[in-house]
């Protein structure tokens, strides 16, 4: 991680000045470069090689090997996963054609395959990105946020999160829930979410990590917007989020059901428990940024839905 906090550092160095603000880089948030992995599923499902993307340098990667995450902070739901000895590959996160060269595109669909040409598998996938790593390959989906090193280090205080998106949400009022051999619908809507989470973490002599909150950043797309919009602003909350105005439950601390996880020192991936609000002059020292096209967890969501992103800043006050 201490790569990943250098290479913030250089490229924050880089910011546009403003009137009552600043406006900062951030790494890759122009969405115009990507690197390619070339993953071979096994044969027993049909053994393709399929293109998984990682926001980062411009790279082709033959082979199934464990991407090196100190090159970017940028982390997203594309999955190399190798389960009792299969293969298989996830793919909810692509670049795209933007309005002025590449973007993001984010996506809730459905991994499909089939066993031996017989037997269809289905898991529905949201697309994220997000600051961390994915900890390859992944041997399981009993809880895909454990398979998550979620954060980088961060020690900066900024005012808001900017950047450019386009969604497209088919609203149909129906949620699908979709583990391997079984798909339930019910009732429900899924928007997309961006949060943007800054944490004064510690590690206890048990390798358990703990933290507070200091600034909260949420916002939830419900509905299609009318082609791209541009500079959306959402502002960072520092201290108690519950006394904002525009404060929701989802808001809330994270722990429980609702749990992130993150590397220890002993190299084992523990969940991270929020144990209160810090007050808002507290530093930080860990942020987690998660963009997705739903917000509803793991295998849960509206399939069709799609964001699109672009150009992802941070302004900071003067």
């Amino acid at each position: 991680m201490e790569k990943i906090q250098i290479s913030l550092l250089l490229a924050f160095a880089v910011c546009l000045p403003l009137s009552a603000q600043r406006i900062e880089t951030v790494p890759f948030g122009d969405f115009e470069h990507w690197t390619v992995r070339h993953i071979k599923e096994s044969a027993l499902i049909g053994g393709e090689v399929k293109n998984l993307y990682v926001l980062g340098p411009d790279e082709v990667i033959e082979g199934n090997r464990i991407y090196d995450y100190s090159r970017t902070p940028w982390a997203s739901s594309n999955a190399y996963a190798r389960v009792s000895g299969v293969t298989k590959t996830s793919v909810s996160v692509e670049p795209d054609e933007g309005p002025s060269g590449r973007c993001a595109r984010l996506s809730t669909v459905f991994a499909s395959c089939k066993v031996a040409g017989l037997v269809e598998i289905q898991v529905l996938a949201t697309g994220s990105l997000y600051w961390g790593k994915m900890l390859e390959p992944i041997t399981g989906v009993k809880d895909p946020y454990a398979n998550m090193d979620w954060g980088i280090p961060f020690t900066d205080r900024p005012a808001a999160v900017l950047l450019d998106y386009k969604a497209v949400l088919p609203a149909t009022g129906t949620l699908v829930r979709g583990t391997t051999f079984r798909k339930t619908e019910f009732p429900g809507e899924d928007p997309c979410q961006v949060m943007l989470l800054l944490q004064r973490r510690w590690e206890e002599p048990d390798g358990s990590i703990h933290a507070e909150r200091v600034g909260t950043a949420f916002w939830r797309i419900g509905s299609s917007s009318d082609g791209w919009v541009r500079n959306r602003r959402i502002p960072v909350w520092y201290g108690d989020a519950r006394s904002q105005p525009g404060y929701r439950s989802y808001m809330d601390l994270v722990g429980g059901e609702k749990t992130l996880y993150a590397v220890n020192s002993r190299g084992k991936c523990v969940p991270v428990r929020e144990e209160g609000w810090a007050a808002p002059d507290t530093p930080c020292t860990h942020a987690v940024l998660h963009i997705s096209s739903g917000s509803r967890g793991g295998f849960i969501g509206a399939p069709g839905n799609t964001l699109w992103v672009d150009n992802l800043r941070l302004e900071y006050a003067r």
